[in-house]
């Protein structure tokens, strides 16, 4: 014999109440005597009832979910940023779905049209540039979306993240003043827009206030790659620099196993500051001096101003126009044993 689904009528009956009473008590509405919310919870602890999140959410067009799209989900940046962005979904009672895109932009495209097609109430995008596709999917939907740890190439997009230009231009600055005329900036790619708007200008800022010329091929690539960051240790060493600012840990730490693989003694010999503060940095030996940033209060107020802007969606209003919505929160600076 087929075992017949419970239903919200199935409890509504058994409970003899009416079905919009059922559903206050699973929506946690205060609008209910507790003797009858007693009641009701007793029937759907028996009958072992769950609500279907989905017909919930067509019926008030929402699915208190949101969407969450990492590059790279073993990269420790983008896990710690997830966290934040948990923590506060679960404070205001919203589901999250994790998905990684491979920091691809056709697998980008395809999560993101995936969590709309489920009818999430709103997505946190981690990652650097996207694809005009990827734009139009999301100038095209009423969905809102928050850009988290990152700058990306759509302005109308809001973002939660630090002022990477000051950042890169402190790091700078601090390997200058210790007498390293050649200073190399490691980075992803020149062309995406967080390195070429921010970083670079920020790296050429640093230089000129200290006198010193600007040299191309002092930058270098290495795609957020610990592999690369390591195989680009003779290129750099080659260049004459004497110092680094990378801009990603997983690099950083490449470059620095690199450095020791080539004899070159760290810091005496050549001076190495990260960019995230991640826990590489501390596993690392010696261990990474390291801009800092609030990673996890990133994340959190990510998934906040996400809240604010479903709120208003529900209301109406649309997606607010994100160079308004720019949230900078401040970093820092921790000294450790890569620099002298």
């Amino acid at each position: 014999m087929q075992k017949q689904s419970v239903t919200i009528y199935t409890v509504a009956r058994e409970a003899r109440v009416s079905m919009a009473t059922v559903s206050r008590v699973v929506n946690g509405n205060p609008n209910v005597k507790p003797e009858t919310r007693k009641k009701v919870l007793d029937v759907i602890k028996e009958l072992n009832y769950r609500p279907n999140a989905v017909a919930r959410g067509l019926a008030s067009k929402k699915t208190t979910t949101v969407g969450v799209v990492i590059p790279d989900v073993t990269n420790d940046y983008f896990s710690k940023l997830a966290l934040g962005i948990d923590d506060i979904a679960s404070m205001y009672k919203y589901n999250m779905i994790l998905t990684n895109s491979d920091a691809d932009d056709r697998k980008a495209l395809q999560v993101v049209r995936s969590m709309m097609a489920k009818q999430v109430d709103g997505i946190i995008f981690m990652g650097h540039d996207i694809s005009e596709e990827l734009s139009l999917e999301f100038s095209s939907s009423a969905i809102p979306v928050v850009v988290a740890g990152s700058v990306i190439n759509d302005e109308n997009l809001p973002a939660v993240r630090i002022d990477y230009q000051a950042a890169t231009e402190e790091a700078i600055q601090y390997l200058l003043e210790h007498n390293n005329d050649k200073v190399a900036l490691v980075i992803g790619s020149k062309t995406s827009t967080i390195n070429a708007q921010l970083r670079i200008p920020g790296y050429q800022k640093a230089l000129q206030e200290a006198g010193q010329p600007f040299d191309e091929g002092l930058i270098f690539e290495a795609h957020d790659s610990y592999r690369e960051g390591y195989d680009l240790t003779q290129q750099i060493l080659d260049s004459g620099a004497k110092a680094a600012f990378v801009s990603d840990d997983g690099i950083a730490a490449g470059l620095l196993n690199g450095l020791t693989d080539h004899g070159v003694n760290v810091p005496e010999e050549f001076e190495l500051i990260a960019a995230n503060d991640t826990k590489l940095t501390e596993i690392t030996r010696p261990k990474m001096t390291s801009v800092t940033q609030p990673l996890y209060d990133i994340g959190a107020v990510s998934m906040r101003l996400l809240t604010k802007l479903m709120g208003n969606s529900q209301e109406g209003d649309g997606q607010e126009n994100g160079s308004e919505q720019n949230v900078i929160l401040p970093h820092g600076f921790e000294e450790r044993q890569t620099t002298r």
